[in-house]
């Protein structure tokens, strides 16, 4: 087991299900806070070492700070020499949580910031994948370098000490030590990336792809139709991400194939539990009102806007939207893909090269 250095401190902004399974396993390798918008909640974990609402049944060690005061929170940061923020919050959230950085980091006089998001998805407002949120909101400050932390997991998992292969993706080497430093050791295994773009895309679609995988299961439609949706998943995932900058290698590891792998058969996967409900009749408004989210809902619109202005074809991305947003019933949607015309798998490489 590697050690982190003693000048490391991390605080996790956001105390949701993985923000909280992020805190635990940094707390073992580093000083960590781990801070709650709702104040009831901050005071429940640090009375009770447990965040009852989340992760149920987890306890939170000892050596894990738990706040509802920011100040707090930068006040933690500023007392080492180099300091880790995560972000645990959605894509919608971002931006806030962004601006809170910046401002917490000036105001607090911190050197120097890394700052770390988990969140996966296309801002849905916009279409802006988070490095590009984060890139406004952190314009000018030299002070602040950014990444994103992506892979297969699940939250509870990790919590409960299983293991687990994480990526972290930035063009900052100080965030990406930073980072491996904070989280690698004993079950966590963390995996050093440059390509943002790449990452980021896998994580946003893979969760589009993972509702129609449990739309396919839901219909009962069998195994070699949901090894076949996750395949051509990938490959329409790959097609976008190249076109926005991303490298196609990417795709093939933990956060492509990886993550798509895990979210689209996995039973803790929301994104394929939505699914599975619209693929036996449940209508998304009651999916959703009985509590039931995922990112993939959120997202999947934006994808398509971002997709269809670098002029990429995502078939089944579209067929997901139909069912979501337009009325065509599960089964309408599948018959529609099959109906495909027939074509390669893979293009015939251009002659010309």
């Amino acid at each position: 087991m590697t050690h982190a250095p003693a000048d490391l401190r991390v605080a996790v902004l956001g105390a949701g299900s993985w923000g909280t399974a992020l805190a635990i396993a940094a707390s073992a390798r580093c000083p960590t806070l781990l801070w709650a918008r709702n104040p009831q909640l901050a005071a429940d974990m640090a009375a009770r070492r447990e965040n009852a609402r989340y992760l149920p049944g987890i306890a939170l060690p000892e050596a894990l700070a738990c706040s509802a005061d920011i100040d707090e929170l930068f006040a933690h940061l500023a007392g080492a020499d180099r300091a880790l923020l995560i972000l645990g919050v959605p894509v919608a959230g971002l931006p806030d949580a962004c601006r809170a950085a910046a401002e917490g980091a000036r105001r607090h006089g911190l050197r120097r910031t890394a700052v770390v998001w988990t969140c996966k998805g296309f801002h849905p407002e916009d279409g802006r994948l988070p490095h590009e949120v984060a890139a406004a909101a952190f314009a000018g400050r030299d002070d602040i370098a950014a990444g994103v932390l992506s892979g297969p997991s699940f939250a509870s998992e990790v919590a409960r000490g299983l293991p687990v292969a994480l990526t972290i993706a930035s063009d900052d080497a100080g965030v990406r030590d930073a980072t491996t430093a904070a989280l690698h050791g004993g079950a966590v295994r963390v995996y050093a990336s440059s390509d943002v773009i790449g990452v980021e895309t896998g994580g946003a679609l893979k969760n589009v792809i993972a509702i129609a995988c449990g739309i396919c299961d839901g219909l009962g439609l069998g195994m070699n139709a949901r090894a076949a949706l996750i395949t051509r998943g990938l490959a329409e995932i790959t097609r976008l991400g190249v076109a926005l900058g991303g490298r196609a290698q990417t795709f093939a590891g933990l956060t492509g194939l990886g993550d798509l792998v895990l979210s689209a058969t996995g039973d803790l996967s929301r994104n394929r539990s939505v699914g599975v409900a619209l693929g036996q009749g449940r209508k998304l408004d009651d999916i959703l009102a009985a509590g039931m989210t995922a990112e993939g809902v959120r997202c999947v619109q934006a994808a398509l806007q971002r997709a269809r202005a670098a002029g990429v074809e995502m078939p089944i991305s579209q067929a997901v939207c139909d069912v979501l947003f337009h009325g065509v019933p599960p089964a309408a949607a599948v018959s529609a893909l099959l109906a495909r015309e027939a074509r390669a798998e893979i293009p015939a490489a251009d002659p010309r090269g």
